[in-house]
């Protein structure tokens, strides 16, 4: 069952398409695509069943592409352990702040090669990825899913990809990956109108209190939930 036929939903969101989409993410602040550990905290849950993926239309997985394209939000695998998420910068910052002073979120050998052309290239897609540390798919997405993980990574684009003869989309899409602060950073004017840029991703306080707003943020959302299932989503 859906969150928003209950009482669990804190602030009666629906999501059935990309603009209230996006809303859901900047009421939350941030929020994990799927569901998890805490119940009714996920866009999947938000999301009617007839607005889900079925033949008639993709759903949340195609709005997303509209909803990173905002320039709003950010969007990666950053929550339970590695799974899609979305988050304001503000509550990203947060996040970021506590998993950078995790030795366990370092990047390896492999990732700091993938940062490194990150730093030169702008930005990288997993094709690129592969040919340069000439892997396989399965350890590139590997990496990338890493580097997101610790925040050094987020997913930047998405872009709708049309094949056939007749140009047709069926949710293929392609993405790319880019340093959090080259998005959001940098100054609003170098990215024209759709992007909000000039958006600081230190928060300013320790990483220690930064863990401590998030599970408290989480915390007040969903009173119900228990102390180990709001830490396995901020893991």
């Amino acid at each position: 069952m859906s969150i928003f036929r209950h009482s669990g939903n804190p602030f009666g969101v629906r999501v059935t398409d990309s603009q209230s989409m996006l809303e859901a993410v900047k009421a939350f602040g941030i929020i994990p695509f799927f569901e998890n550990t805490v119940r009714g905290y996920s866009i999947e849950e938000l999301t009617p069943p007839a607005f889900w993926l079925t033949d008639e239309q993709l759903g949340p997985w195609d709005w997303k592409v509209d909803v990173v394209q905002s320039g709003e939000i950010v969007y990666g695998k950053f929550l339970c352990g590695g799974k899609a998420a979305f988050a304001t910068p503000e509550w990203y910052a947060h996040l970021r702040n506590w998993r950078l002073s995790q030795s366990k979120h370092k990047p390896t050998e492999a990732g700091e090669k993938v940062l490194g052309l990150v730093a030169s290239e702008g930005s990288v897609n997993a094709r690129l990825v592969r040919e340069t540390l000439g892997v396989k798919k399965s350890k590139s997405d590997a990496i990338l899913a890493s580097l997101m993980q610790g925040t050094r990574l987020i997913i930047g684009d998405i872009q709708r990809v049309y094949r056939g003869p007749s140009l047709e989309y069926k949710g293929w899409q392609t993405a790319s990956y880019c340093d959090p602060e080259s998005l959001f950073e940098r100054p609003a004017e170098e990215f024209g109108p759709w992007k909000i840029g000039g958006v600081t991703l230190k928060p300013g306080c320790s990483p220690e209190e930064s863990f401590s707003k998030l599970a408290d943020h989480i915390k007040a959302l969903f009173p119900d939930s228990s102390e180990s299932a709001i830490n396995k989503v901020i893991h």
